[in-house]
C-alpha cells in the first residue's frame, strides 16, 4: 500500500485532534488494512510538524512496548517509537486533569539523557551507556486514541505510541552507578503495591531499548542527538487511573516520582 500524502496529513489531523480534544477513534488499520509501518511512521511525523508548526517544542523521544509484560498485555510482537512535545512534560507530584485525557494507563520508567550522537544500525548497550550523561526515574502517562485502548503495532506507531504526559523524578545518577538490568521499582496506587519490576524487563537493558531507537530512526536517516532525553519504556504492565487515583512509584537508591489525578 501507498498513502499518498493528502491521506497522510488526513489521518494525522485526525489522530491530534484526537489527542488534543480527548476523544476515542477507531484504529485506523481498520480502515486501511494494508498500511505500512513506515507509512504509520510518516503519520507520526506529521503530526510532529505539525505541531511545531503551531510553536510546540520536542524535548525528548520515547520507546513503547518494550516489556515483555507490555507487549504481551497489548498483543503486539515489538516495540514502537514516539516523540515527547513539551507540553507532555509535568512536575513531580503534579496534579493531572484526567478530563485531558481519554483513559489514562500508568507505567514506571528510567529515562536516559545522551552526551554525545547515537546513529546507526548496530548501536550496543555499552556504545548507550557511554553516551549516557544521566538516567532519571520517571512516570509515564500513557493514552491511546483508539476505542478500549486496542490497536496493532501499526496504528499505534501512528498515533504516537499513545504518548500524552509524563513525570521526571529529582534524583539522577551516571550509567556507571548501577546495574541497570537488575534496578527495582515498586508501584503504589492509592497507597497500595500494584506492579513491580525490574530493568530487565525492558529488552533485557534499558540502554538496548536507547539502541533499538536508534536502529529505528536510521531507518529513515535520523539520528538520536546529543543531549536528547529518552524514555526506555514501561518496565512493569501499564496500570489503568480513574479520578482521584495517586500514584507513588518507589525506585531502587533513587527516591521515588508521584502524581495524583483530579
Amino acid at each position: 500500500m501507498t498513502l499518498a500524502k493528502a491521506d497522510i496529513e488526513k489521518l494525522a489531523e485526525h489522530l491530534e485532534k484526537a489527542e488534543l480534544e480527548a476523544y476515542e477513534v477507531t484504529k485506523i488499520t481498520d480502515d486501511y488494512p494494508d498500511m505500512t509501518m513506515s507509512e504509520a511512521t510518516d503519520i507520526q511525523w506529521e503530526i510532529r510538524r505539525r505541531k511545531e508548526e503551531r510553536g510546540h517544542k520536542i524535548v525528548g523521544m520515547k520507546m513503547g512496548l518494550t516489556s515483555w509484560a507490555k507487549m504481551k498485555q497489548m498483543g503486539v510482537e515489538k516495540p514502537c517509537y514516539g516523540f515527547l512535545a513539551d507540553y507532555f512534560s509535568l512536575a513531580d507530584g503534579a496534579e493531572v486533569p484526567i478530563d485531558e485525557l481519554i483513559h489514562p494507563k500508568v507505567e514506571a520508567e528510567v529515562a536516559f539523557v545522551t552526551n554525545r550522537d547515537l546513529s546507526g544500525p548496530k548501536v550496543t548497550v555499552d556504545e548507550v551507556l557511554s553516551a549516557t550523561e544521566l538516567v532519571v526515574p520517571a512516570i509515564e502517562i500513557i493514552d491511546s486514541r483508539y476505542k478500549d485502548f486496542k490497536f496493532d503495532l501499526v496504528s499505534v506507531q501512528a498515533d504516537n505510541s499513545s504518548s500524552t504526559r509524563y513525570v521526571v523524578g529529582s534524583r539522577a545518577a551516571k550509567p556507571e552507578d548501577f546495574d541497570w538490568s537488575t534496578i527495582g521499582v515498586v508501584m503504589q496506587k492509592n497507597g497500595k503495591v500494584v506492579e513491580l519490576g525490574a530493568g530487565a524487563s525492558v529488552l533485557d537493558h534499558p540502554a538496548a531499548s536507547v539502541a533499538m531507537l536508534a536502529s529505528m530512526l536510521h531507518e529513515r536517516n535520523e539520528i538520536i542527538p546529543a543531549g536528547t532525553f529518552v524514555m526506555t519504556g514501561g518496565i512493569t504492565a501499564a496500570v489503568l487511573v480513574e479520578r482521584g487515583d495517586s500514584i507513588i512509584v518507589r525506585y531502587q537508591d533513587l527516591g521515588a516520582v508521584s502524581l495524583r489525578f483530579v
